[in-house]
């Protein structure tokens, strides 16, 4: 009976629990997303308009074309690829947001890995 009791609490406190969830204030913007690698944090920065992503990323400026698949998903397609492999486009998915950020996972179309980051707004 003590063990129905806790399994109840438990299912009606987690019922509550929702993930925030509001993309469309993360649309466009100026963002800021860091990563750890190999022992040294990466900073990129990225102003998204309706259409266009411009990332700097270690002083390399690239632009790529957004298409978006409903206010929480979008694909990114570069516009100047060096190599095919840098032409293939990224999709890119919110998984929850707070007031300033979102976290996100994102993977290289064709690709099976998925990666994730929380991105900072400025």
């Amino acid at each position: 009976m003590r063990i129905l009791g806790i399994l109840m609490l438990v299912l009606m406190t987690s019922s509550c629990y929702q993930v925030e969830r509001d993309c469309s204030n993360f649309r466009t913007g100026t963002f800021i997303w860091e990563q750890e690698s190999g022992g040294k944090l990466l900073k990129t920065t990225f102003t998204r308009t309706e259409e266009f992503q411009i990332e700097t990323y270690e002083g390399v400026v690239d632009s790529s074309r957004v298409e978006w698949i409903n206010d929480c998903e979008w694909r990114i397609i570069p516009i100047n690829p060096k190599t095919n492999a840098d032409s293939r486009a990224y999709l890119f998915r919110i998984l929850n947001t707070t007031e300033d950020s979102y976290t996100f996972e994102f993977k290289q179309s064709g690709r099976e890995q998925t990666y994730q980051g929380t991105a900072v707004k400025k």
